[in-house]
């Protein structure tokens, strides 16, 4: 796939800023849930649903789709809107998170919208589901991929290192592992709590093919997942270094934000923050 001509990636950039503001109203609609996570990554999200994946908002549960997986599914808002905007169901529906009978629960549940390919919460699991999954595309002969998103602080659970060990030995290099790098967790920072660094060097002795760049970069983003697919014999890791928060000034780099949503007031702040950012993006 060639990279996005300067029209397309205009069209990216304003589709990220949609999905920022799905998040925020979703958020305050839903009175809980969790705001930095979920913005750090309207970026990658994006770039998945409208430029990297192949899938079929018409018909989810084609069997040749790629598989996206989301392990640290606290930020479930991020994937809902990006989904919506990506026209799996209607934006108004990101109203509903969290509501009583909702198919958008504050963490992917599987049986409620057959977009979804696992239901998350524990953290740790998702790069175990997701080895299964590429380890069955290759008996099977498929070339779908399977893309499974991490936070960072979930590499503190085991059964994630059990995975980092696992899909090299079957050098699955269908399986593409994207790191939220943004460095903090509920209580704090990653590195004081539970130090990951040299988090980079941990991936390459299990035989990992390791990916850096700049997760609230589009254009860096999709260049390095090229780089990724291009790779034969192993798994891949992009580790992609996120602002949390991005994109609302006020909760940038602040890990309080981490499993908070605004209340009215600073919702309005922030969609007047990303209107404006909006504006800019098409000037």
């Amino acid at each position: 796939m060639q990279a996005p001509s300067s029209e397309r990636l205009t069209f990216l950039l304003e589709r990220a800023n949609f999905v920022r503001q799905g998040i925020i109203r979703s958020l305050v609609s839903a009175g809980s849930g969790h705001s930095a996570g979920s913005l750090d990554m309207a970026d990658i999200f994006t770039a998945l649903y409208h430029h990297v994946m192949r899938h079929d908002p018409k018909n989810p549960a084609w069997e040749d789709r790629d598989r996206l997986l989301l392990s640290c599914g606290h930020i479930a808002p991020v994937r809902y809107s990006a989904m919506a905007y990506a026209d799996y169901f209607p934006v108004d529906e990101l109203l509903t998170l969290r509501k009583f009978g909702t198919r958008l629960q504050g963490h992917p549940e599987r049986v409620r919208m057959n977009a979804l390919e696992t239901t998350s919460g524990p953290l740790g699991e998702g790069l175990a589901q997701g080895t299964g999954m590429a380890l069955a595309a290759k008996l099977d002969k498929k070339d779908w991929r399977v893309y499974v998103v991490t936070s960072d602080a979930e590499h503190q659970c085991g059964l994630h290192m059990e995975a980092m060990m696992t899909a090299p030995k079957f050098k699955l290099d269908n399986l593409t592992c994207i790191i939220d790098r943004n460095f903090i967790q509920i209580d704090g920072s990653t590195e004081e709590i539970m130090p990951l660094e040299p988090l980079a060097d941990k991936y390459r002795a299990f035989n990992w093919e390791v990916f850096e760049c700049d997760g609230n970069d589009m254009a860096a983003f999709i260049q390095t997942t090229e780089k990724a697919k291009a790779v034969t014999g192993k798994p891949q890791v992009i580790i992609a270094n996120t602002v949390p928060g991005k994109g609302v000034s006020y909760m940038e780099g602040d890990y309080t934000w981490h499993g908070k949503p605004p209340n009215k007031e600073q919702a309005d702040v922030a969609l007047r923050e990303l209107e404006a950012a909006r504006t800019r993006i098409l000037a």
